[in-house]
């Protein structure tokens, strides 16, 4: 990466910061106040005013800030267009969105810019919980502008992990007794930030994330010292035709090799 690009990085960074602190004030006008809602994906999915009215909010400060760079965001009709962009902002505008109807503070405000298939920078904004996670490639990931890193753990060492009861019940014995399962988090962006600061050694992340979900906490936690990856160990490429993932899974450095395991056995069986 050169001084070009990174000093052109941090200036999108301090630009998504400011767009995720403003989208998260608007989405907290309608926070605890029943906003209206509907549903999509077949009825599977909620989606309510204050995330269409936080999408509003980024897209006119990001867009028009940046009119050379394409859009994906999980509240805009996609298109072509971004395939052709080398550089794009990726964003959910309320990560957690059941979360976020049900009251609790654990959501955030996702937004990363992705050049050529990887994130360069990303910011997690939860307001709820004046949280504010941000990262830019090569530099450090910072949680309310103080470093975070991974969890050190070692083999042997409790293992608190963000995963389905089914999921833990399938590993081998062993390594199961060492499991600390951690109490159910909606939203995905908020669980990878959990495992950059060192709360949590991994998540599972079931089929059909996408990638508005996971750019920014992906780098996040890739700065914190961790990698977000397929049960084979690659990592992801974002602004493909087909953004949606399988099963992944994200980790501190030294506890992804054993997570892996035990997920691609648990596979296998």
């Amino acid at each position: 990466m050169s001084e070009v690009e990174s000093s052109g990085w941090q200036r999108d960074l301090a630009l998504i910061a400011d767009a995720a602190r403003q989208a998260g004030n608007v989405a907290l006008e309608y926070f605890r106040r029943s906003p209206e809602v509907w549903w999509k994906n077949e009825g599977r999915s909620p989606v309510s005013a204050a995330d269409f009215a936080a999408n509003e909010a980024l897209e006119s400060m990001l867009r028009s800030a940046r009119p050379d760079y394409g859009w994906l965001s999980e509240e805009t009709e996609d298109g072509d267009d971004r395939l052709s962009r080398e550089t794009l902002f990726v964003v959910d505008p309320i990560d957690g969105t059941r979360a976020f109807l049900a009251g609790l503070d654990t959501w955030c405000v996702s937004v990363a810019v992705v050049h050529r298939g990887r994130p360069v920078a990303g910011v997690l904004n939860a307001p709820a919980l004046e949280e504010a996670y941000s990262a830019v490639e090569g530099g450090q990931a910072l949680k309310n502008e103080a470093p975070v890193t991974v969890s050190q753990r070692q083999p042997g060492e409790v293992c608190r992990l963000a995963a389905a009861e089914d999921v833990v019940a399938s590993f081998a014995p062993d390594f199961r007794r060492q499991v600390e399962r951690a109490k159910h988090i909606p939203s995905l962006a908020y669980r990878l930030a959990m495992v950059a600061d060192g709360r949590l050694e991994g998540t599972f992340v079931k089929p059909n994330s996408h990638d508005w979900d996971l750019a920014a906490a992906d780098l996040i936690l890739e700065c914190a010292g961790g990698h977000l990856v397929d049960l084979v160990g690659n990592r992801l490429v974002y602004n493909k035709p087909d953004v949606s993932h399988r099963s992944l899974c994200g980790a501190s450095a030294s506890s992804l090799p054993e997570i892996l395991l035990q997920l691609t056995s648990r596979r296998a069986s």
